[in-house]
């Protein structure tokens, strides 16, 4: 027996070494994922952050658009600009619209190879249709017109609520936001059918803007709905609407692939989004709305919503109480007046909770809330003359529009409330903790908590919530004890390896099957590694850029650090102030060794750091350099002008038209644009000297390139 143990000492002495090895392996692979995860949820912050900020900069400008409609004489040129985009749906007989969306007049010539759709429309037509879409061709601006006008019939005759009945053959199959990804759509109908009689689908809204393919997406969407109406859903998504159109891209895809017959297209889909359905109820158990509820939110009154109304939910309907403003007009008053400040500070649409604010660490301001206005005892006559004078417009151009504002205003109550209700189903967000409170971080509806939802589904005897609106890292996400699932289709969102797409499929047992892909064969190719470093990289070239734009802010602030003009300030001052001055709520510390190259004992140099920020700009003659600044900090804004002030399409805007533009801008800002600066920007971006400017042009010429992507 003892010489049976030496020999097995050797044995155990190399047994041991190899679990050692193992450990270590097991300890490094761990502590590299757990580094890898980090970077990960960092990236994912910084995309985050700027698109919810860029929404925000959004609520802000139509909320100061709402205050000129509300406030301004109509003779004044500010809201003569703006006036059209409130406009509600004039056309609404059929034989108006025969005569305004009339497409017979069109003729497909014989140099057309697209595809040619036929009436009343066909599985086959449709799957043609998907076809030409996955080859890029374009569909005839006849068919079109043809196509959206058969689904505005269609789309009147369906209720508020559409309801779905789940059985064993046929289970349902539910899409979350494709945001103009088509190719996410086209991997869906590849994994999982075609749109039939026995493969329904529920599309969850946000079909368009952002992604270059909306418009081939809706006339998918729209062509299955036609064919399968009991068998397609569609709910209303908060990016169906004109107004958010304007800024995030779908206004321009259409005009851009129709320019002849764009402006009727844009106002026949402005009608067709007002007209979508609000919501999806699966055998009275599963609600599916696009953004989420409130602690108000009531089923029986959302079904009974005169929902065309709301071509745009964030205009709110004007209301008479006592001849005196009501609460959300005070309340985008105070908005204009610039008493809410900062980029988180954004004046609610809808939202007044009683609720205490225990969600502190939440840093952006709704559009559902405000903070009462430091002058309560100034007159209505007394804010508006103030604001007036901040926005450097003559006083009289400011009268308040009596006859307009207040005496031939009809809305009730019940308008607003139901107002309310429709924004808090397209724009909510799901929190951790109990209670409902203003969504301060994406500006726009409320958030809403686990006993929230308990309750709302007791009420209504559901056992489910799928709801969308959030891109998430895997496509899909539980939350609320499991109550509530979050489902997002578009993969790739914010860089190609960002997210994954999902889609959930439910058979009569309501359990949610999620199926997951990339759309992106480049990404799928990638390791983790890689995977994570691409996405990181753009996130950081585009946090840079945001860092560029304010370069000018970021240095008066350093200086209040550096008062002997060293040039340098500690790393502690240079996180928080760059906080205070870019109000994303990002852990700017730990982003510190991406974006400064060097320290010296804690310090750094920051006129050096804003040098290496490796962000080229144009070189235009210009006399007053404070003009570009604004120009870079405000370009979605300008583009929105631009594209409201364009009422034609023509995307061409004269002088005159460029100057009210900086305008708007500058009143909106209240900061000192003078004349003269912007004459200059005007003649310096004429590049071919006719006297009117390509905004396409003109925003590409002011394109920030990071030098460091491209090295």
């Amino acid at each position: 027996m003892g010489c049976g143990l030496g020999k097995s000492e050797p044995l155990l002495k190399k047994f041991h070494k190899a679990i050692s090895a193992a450990l270590l392996i097991q300890r490094w692979y761990r502590q590299h994922v757990a580094r890898l995860e980090m970077r990960r949820r960092c990236t994912w912050n910084i995309f985050q952050s700027i698109e919810y900020a860029g929404e925000q900069d959004q609520i802000k400008l139509y909320n100061y658009f709402g205050f000129l409609m509300d406030h301004f004489t109509p003779a004044s040129s500010e809201r003569n600009l703006i006036s059209h985009i409130f406009r509600k749906n004039e056309i609404c007989l059929d034989t108006e619209w025969e005569r305004y969306f009339c497409y017979k007049s069109i003729e497909v010539t014989k140099s057309y190879t697209g595809p040619h759709l036929t009436f009343p429309m066909t599985f086959c037509g449709v799957s043609k249709l998907v076809e030409a879409f996955k080859h890029k061709e374009q569909l005839h601006a006849r068919y079109v017109l043809k196509l959206l006008g058969e689904t505005w019939r269609l789309l009147r005759t369906f209720p508020n609520i559409s309801h779905v009945i789940a059985c064993h053959t046929k289970p349902i199959t539910i899409c979350g936001d494709l945001h103009g990804h088509l190719e996410d759509l086209l991997l869906i109908f590849y994994k999982n059918g075609l749109p039939s009689s026995d493969k329904p689908y529920v599309f969850n809204g946000d079909f368009v803007d952002r992604g270059k393919n909306s418009l081939e997406i809706l006339l998918t969407l729209f062509g299955f709905l036609l064919v399968y109406p009991n068998d397609v859903h569609l709910n209303r998504g908060n990016h169906e609407d004109h107004i958010v159109n304007l800024r995030y891209g779908f206004t321009k895809e259409v005009l851009g692939k129709y320019r002849v017959h764009g402006k009727k297209i844009l106002k026949l889909l402005q009608m067709i989004f007002s007209w979508l359905p609000l919501a999806t109820v699966i055998d009275n158990k599963v609600l599916i709305v696009h953004g989420g509820i409130s602690d108000t939110t009531d089923l029986d009154k959302i079904a009974r919503v005169d929902r065309q109304k709301y071509a745009s939910a964030l205009r709110p309907p004007k209301m008479k109480v006592h001849g005196c403003m009501t609460k959300m007009n005070e309340n985008r008053e105070r908005e204009a007046c610039g008493q809410v400040e900062g980029r988180r500070r954004v004046c609610s649409l809808t939202y007044h909770s009683s609720a205490p604010d225990h969600r502190h660490d939440l840093p952006r301001r709704s559009l559902n809330n405000t903070p009462v206005c430091s002058k309560l005892d100034l007159s209505v006559d007394e804010k508006l003359n103030s604001r007036c004078r901040l926005s450097g417009f003559d006083q009289a151009r400011c009268e308040v529009k009596k006859s307009d504002s207040y005496l031939e205003s009809k809305t009730t109550e019940t308008d607003l409330d139901e107002w309310k209700q429709i924004v808090d189903m397209l724009w909510s967000d799901p929190m951790p903790q109990n209670g409902c409170i203003p969504n301060e971080v994406r500006g726009g509806g409320c958030y809403w908590g686990p006993d929230v939802t308990e309750e709302v589904l007791r009420r209504n005897n559901l056992q489910l919530l799928i709801r969308s609106h959030e891109c998430k890292q895997d496509g899909y996400e539980f939350c609320h004890n499991r109550r509530v699932i979050t489902i997002f289709s578009a993969s790739n969102y914010y860089e190609v390896g960002s997210n994954r797409g999902a889609f959930i499929r439910m058979g009569p047992d309501l359990v949610p099957h999620f199926i997951q892909y990339q759309a992106s064969t480049t990404c799928r190719e990638l390791t983790l590694r890689q995977s994570v470093g691409w996405t990181e990289r753009s996130a950081l070239q585009a946090l840079r850029e945001q860092l560029f734009v304010h370069r000018s802010d970021l240095i008066s602030a350093f200086q209040e650090f550096d008062p002997n003009n060293k040039g340098m300030i500690s790393v502690t001052h240079w996180a928080s102030t760059t906080e205070r001055v870019l109000n994303l709520g990002l852990p700017w510390r730990v982003l510190r060794p991406q974006l400064v190259s060097s320290t010296q004992h804690g310090m750094m140099d920051y006129q050096q750091w804003i040098k290496e920020l490796s962000i080229t700009e144009p070189k235009l003659e210009i006399s007053d350099n404070s003009i570009l600044d604004t120009m870079y900090k405000n370009h979605s804004n300008l583009e929105t002008i631009f594209r409201i002030i364009d009422t034609d399409h023509s995307g061409l805007i004269s002088f005159k038209e460029f100057h009210q533009t900086w305008e708007l801008l500058r009143s909106h800002l209240k900061t000192e644009i003078s004349a003269k600066a912007i004459a200059d920007l005007a003649q310096s971006i004429d590049f071919n000297k006719d006297g009117s400017i390509d905004i396409n042009e003109f925003l590409e010429a002011f394109r920030l390139v990071d030098i460091s992507a491209h090295n």
